[in-house]
């Protein structure tokens, strides 16, 4: 059964019709994932699902031009793209990683692949960036190269469907309000091949961002050309719940200030 989530992760706004297409195609997803025994522990249902071959996708990405020139990444801090912060260290990449929720009053991971307490893969675990980073504010992010995003379902033309909360977009909203993010820094996945759907599959609403390239165990697509705009940098104030705001201390704080 998936998870019953908190209330603040199931807000992220839209008509009404176009959240019930959202939520049918993640159950579509998740079912599809489990039926294929590809999802691992702990599921597939309620998250952004870790599946087997998230190493052999976060190899491909690795030899990417995006990934070779990058040399700041963002990631989310879900366990299918471990593999994917993992390499970034190996490779020498400064990581930030979103705190879960985004929690906390400082709500990034700073991951420094030069001063780390543990091997690479334990460090960019949730668990491990206890020990190997430093927990900063947005104010203290470098611009970033290259965004890792975690998906549900993403579309051949790189329509993004996450879990429900909104998080990855209000991390984008608040990276790109602080300059840290801008029209030509890479927003890229790693996924399996039973969460890709073509072109116009995906539903999607104003705040949803785009990605620029899909990457599988098996191929990388180019979306490029056929993605669809970005939402403009700042927060959606409009869209968010007092629910949501008062979740998140950074919310909470900005909102205080206006």
């Amino acid at each position: 059964m998936p998870r019953r989530a908190p209330r603040h992760d199931r807000d992220a706004g839209g008509p009404a019709d176009l959240l019930a297409a959202k939520a049918a195609l993640r159950e579509e997803v998740w079912a599809a994932l489990s039926a294929a025994r590809v999802a691992r522990f702990p599921g597939a249902a309620g998250r952004i699902s870790n599946f087997v071959g998230a190493e052999a996708a976060a190899e491909r990405l690795r030899s990417t031009a995006c990934w070779s020139t990058a040399g700041t990444v963002k990631a989310n801090p879900d366990s299918a793209q471990l593999p994917v912060r993992q390499r970034a260290l190996e490779d020498g990449k400064v990581v930030y990683m979103a705190v879960p929720r985004l929690a906390e009053p400082e709500p990034f991971f700073l991951l420094d692949p030069d001063h780390l307490a543990d091997k690479p893969r334990t460090a960019a675990s949730i668990s491990g960036a206890g020990r190997s980073a430093r927990r900063i504010s947005v104010a203290d992010l470098a611009p970033v190269d290259l965004v890792v995003t975690g998906c549900v379902a993403v579309g051949e033309d790189g329509a993004r469907l996450g879990k429900g909360g909104g998080f990855a977009d209000l991390e984008f909203a608040l990276a790109g309000a602080a300059g840290l993010i801008g029209a030509d820094t890479m927003v890229v996945t790693t996924v399996h091949e039973l969460q890709v759907r073509p072109a116009g599959v995906v539903p999607t609403t104003g705040h949803d961002v785009p990605v620029d390239f899909v990457v599988t165990p098996d191929r990388v697509i180019d979306c490029r050309g056929r993605r669809g705009p970005r939402p403009a940098a700042g927060i959606r104030w409009a869209e968010l719940t007092d629910e949501k705001i008062e979740s998140i201390p950074l919310l909470r704080a900005l909102r205080e200030q206006r």
